[in-house]
């Protein structure tokens, strides 16, 4: 070390040559840096966009922080070539060489200056000391400063550029997909102002042209930077708004499939319907057939009156079929969902009314079923010519076979034939012979 100086301690020739190594070092290191930037895609794309909002913004700034990145590279340049030529003098530099050096390698020795390359981006660096000095630096400050204003300045592009090569492509792909979903919402009637999905899709093709436009010119505005992040670039493309639209076409796409689905199956379900509703209509007319029936045949039954069919189902079926020839496949889709549904009530519907109006008859239909039952068994144990049972049984008889049946008192009568031949069957056979002697 020598003695003391004007920057401090003066620097021996051991320190001077360490001194000039890492500088050289630093040198290169920066020049690498600045020359990828240089050709960095996305400084490229930069340049010959029309860039609008935040990104016009930075990209401003950026242009003249590259600039002035620059200007202060051959202000370093400058120095370590000066510093270089004073340490080739000698191979042992004398005392005013080390000074010299000295102050070059670790005082103010670059002076900042405005200068007509600086522009509106600040001051351009010298390495002599003009009349208008604004700034000096040591060469440490000023690779500190030249690595601020290139991490700063790589940040911008870097996050452009990612956003560039992720997202218009990822666009360009839902909308060719969008494309192929109009054709086939087109096919099946749906259309903006027709039908909701046609209207989703008119939205989803507005987002889309409107979305592209905006990631070409500005698309730091569809940065997520990340949270505690100091790496250039540090963050994402922000793809919440893509991913809504996405999601929102998926929607729209199962909708229009299902409707396609309508168009292949619509003559299957059509054909499916006229059948429910001619079983529901031929039902109802089995009813009312059966309930003059009854009311001619059983004496004093409440028996429900019958409706007609429904001629609003029949109006919606034919409006069905006139969907399907006009291919109003949109429109048919609801529509046969609702009339399946209705048409597997009126069915059910015109089953209940016949069970109800035919109910007298079956009651009719277990009493003489029991009769004969009865009689069967009678007859079975030789009792068939017994006069009493004979004329149980002729009385329940009659009421049963003639018209109008009384059905409360035909059921009395068959009760009491039961009840006879019930006694006649457990009584013990003295009773029976006396019974028929008498």
């Amino acid at each position: 070390m020598g003695v003391a100086g004007p920057a401090g301690p003066v620097l021996d020739r051991d320190e001077v040559d360490r001194a000039l190594a890492r500088l050289g070092a630093e040198y290169e290191a920066i020049e690498t840096s600045l020359l990828a930037l240089q050709d960095h895609a996305g400084r490229r794309l930069l340049e010959g966009a029309r860039l609008t909002g935040t990104t016009q913004e930075r990209w401003a700034s950026a242009e003249q922080e590259i600039t002035l990145l620059w200007a202060y590279f051959d202000a370093y340049t400058d120095a370590l070539r000066t510093a270089r030529e004073i340490r080739s003098r000698r191979r042992f530099p004398n005392r005013s060489d080390l000074v010299e050096l000295t102050e070059l390698l670790r005082g103010e020795s670059v002076t900042v200056a405005p200068g007509p390359s600086a522009g509106a981006g600040g001051p351009s660096p010298t390495i002599t000391g003009p009349a208008k000095l604004s700034e000096r630096f040591t060469l440490a400050a000023l690779v500190d400063r030249m690595n601020t204003l290139y991490a700063s300045s790589l940040d911008m592009v870097v996050a452009a550029d990612a956003v560039w090569s992720a997202l218009p492509a990822r666009i360009d792909l839902l909308a060719a997909e969008l494309g192929r979903t109009r054709q086939l919402a087109h096919s099946v009637g749906v259309r903006p102002g027709e039908h909701p999905a046609g209207d989703d899709l008119e939205r989803i093709t507005e987002s889309l042209t409107r979305m592209r436009e905006e990631v070409v010119s500005d698309p730091l505005a569809y940065w997520q930077k990340a949270a505690g992040s100091s790496a250039p670039g540090g963050g994402r493309p922000d793809t919440t708004a893509y991913d809504r639209e996405a999601r929102a076409l998926e929607d729209v796409r199962r909708e229009i499939e299902a409707v396609l689905t309508v168009r292949q199956d619509a003559e299957v379900r059509l054909g499916r319907l006229r059948d429910v509703l001619s079983r529901a209509d031929r039902t109802l007319a089995e009813a009312r057939s059966a309930r003059g029936e009854v009311l001619a045949k059983i004496a004093g039954s409440e028996v429900p009156a019958v409706s007609g069919p429904p001629t609003a189902l029949q109006e919606q079926l034919a409006t069905a079929a006139e969907y399907r020839r006009h291919a109003q496949w949109n429109r048919l889709s609801p529509l046969l969902e609702s009339l399946e549904s209705k048409a597997e009530d009126e069915l059910l519907r015109a089953r209940d009314s016949l069970s109800a109006v035919t109910a007298p008859l079956a009651v009719r239909a277990e009493l003489r079923g029991r009769l004969d039952a009865y009689k069967a068994k009678v007859a079975r144990l030789g009792f068939a010519e017994d006069p009493f049972l004979v004329e149980r049984y002729d009385a329940a008889r009659r009421m049963l076979w003639s018209a109008p049946c009384d059905l409360r008192a035909a059921e009395a009568a068959v009760l009491r034939y039961q009840r006879a031949a019930a006694d006649v069957l457990s009584a013990p056979a003295d009773r029976r012979s006396h019974r028929g002697e008498s």
